[in-house]
């Protein structure tokens, strides 16, 4: 269940709310009874779980071939 952010547009009250996506927005402040705004939200970052991925993605490897390219 997604978590949204809403903003009270009379008093400047901001919380959160755990709602279903088919949910409509809520539109009356908890607080003030004012009118709401529902706020864009940046959502979650990537999470990276487990082990081995910086190895096997991205670390950089020794590559000897090119320092000895030129030895025989």
């Amino acid at each position: 269940m997604p978590t949204y952010d809403y903003k009270c547009l009379d008093c400047g009250y901001i919380f959160e709310e755990f709602q279903n996506m088919t949910d409509s927005p809520l539109t009356v402040c908890p607080k003030c009874k004012g009118q709401l705004k529902r706020l864009i939200g940046a959502g979650a970052g990537p999470i990276f779980k487990g082990t081995g991925f910086y190895h096997t993605d991205y670390k950089m490897k020794n590559n000897n071939t090119s320092n000895n390219s030129g030895k025989k």
